[in-house]
């Protein structure tokens, strides 16, 4: 199949990444209606993993922040996708920070954003879920909640249960977005007293939940990859504690040693793309070694290749998920990781 991708690429690097991102999306919906999609990209070939108590079609699936209100899920699922991750959505529709809020590094295969969580609200991001074909279909699909930014740091628990209680039904898991360094203070809740304390308020939550809908749903986390080892080891003590299914491991770094001198090196916000890729090997290399087999690892964060897809798995990763990589290499990129990891 013709990768049309570096052929476009240069005309979307012209833009201002966020409209550049928006364009995409809306573009990639139009050739999945028009039945494009399917013909064009090449599917990975099935290689199923079961964690969790769900079955994912292949260990490749997209990271949250792509499809913040779950828009595009019909035309992302297209893509060969094994799961899709949604959000992070939060209880109420916020419009997030000020634009620009997105910046490209080309020379680092990097992005930084500052988003801030941007996103119509969890209700909204429900009703596009059931609308889906993708989801009606059985497609595993992840709900990434968060605050809100005007939420009180220590009301965070609060919106974090009426998020979980709203996403609940539909979702195939649920992950709880504790290290996005774009809403202020929310990686305050990776500390001990205040994890220990949200993590309490979802279990019992999902208890609730559990009995009232039938069915346990798996309850991830998602950490950051500046993280030192006495702080990963305490997570993943708590993650066992309360009973967590899975962790993410990891979101976007605040470091910016990769890219000192770079222009937007220093912008605010997230930098994510190929610097992260040590960082997140380091982080889960250290959650397995304090976690074993006890729970999966889910691995993101600076996979640009097969190659990195598979030191993801090497270093104790069960699945992978994309992001800024498909920025950069486009959806072959998804084929390319699914091939690596099962071979």
């Amino acid at each position: 199949m013709i990768d049309s991708y570096p052929l476009l690429r240069p005309w979307l690097f012209s833009l201002d990444p966020e409209q550049a991102h928006n364009i995409t999306l809306n573009s990639l919906d139009r050739a999945e209606r028009l039945g494009l999609l399917r013909c064009f990209i090449k599917q990975p070939a099935a290689d199923p993993r079961t964690l969790c108590g769900i079955t994912f079609p292949n260990p490749v699936g997209l990271a949250a922040g792509l499809d913040k209100d779950g828009k595009h899920i019909d035309a992302l699922g297209a893509l060969g996708f094994g799961f899709l991750e949604i959000g992070t959505v939060t209880p109420k529709p916020q419009p997030g920070n000020p634009k620009p809020r997105m910046f490209r590094l080309p020379k680092a295969q990097a992005i930084i954003n500052r988003m801030g969580f941007n996103n119509d609200g969890v209700d909204a991001c429900v009703a596009q879920v059931r609308q889906s074909q993708y989801w009606q279909n059985g497609g595993v699909i992840g709900l990434n909640i968060g605050k809100n930014a005007s939420t009180p740091i220590e009301n965070a628990a609060s919106d974090y249960v009426t998020a979980m209680e709203a996403v609940y039904e539909i979702a195939s898991y649920i992950t709880v977005n504790i290290s996005s360094p774009n809403t202020q203070n929310l990686r305050a809740l990776q500390g001990e007293e205040m994890l220990r304390t949200l993590l309490g308020s979802l279990h019992l939550a999902r208890e609730a939940l559990s009995d009232r809908y039938g069915i346990r749903k798996p309850l991830f986390l998602k950490i950051a990859p500046d993280l030192d080892n006495t702080d990963i080891k305490l997570i993943a003590d708590l993650l066992l504690e309360f009973g967590i299914d899975a962790i993410i491991a990891t979101n976007t770094t605040i470091a910016r040693d990769a890219v000192q001198g770079l222009e937007f090196g220093q912008e605010a916000g997230g930098l994510s793309g190929a610097p992260v890729r040590l960082a997140s090997n380091h982080v889960i290399e250290t959650l397995k070694a304090s976690l074993g087999n006890a729970l999966p690892i889910i691995g993101v964060g600076g996979i640009l290749s097969g190659k990195d897809a598979k030191e993801k798995v090497d270093a104790g990763a069960s699945l992978v998920q994309l992001y800024s990589g498909l920025i950069y290499r486009g959806p072959k990129l998804i084929t390319e990781c699914a091939a690596a990891l099962k071979a």
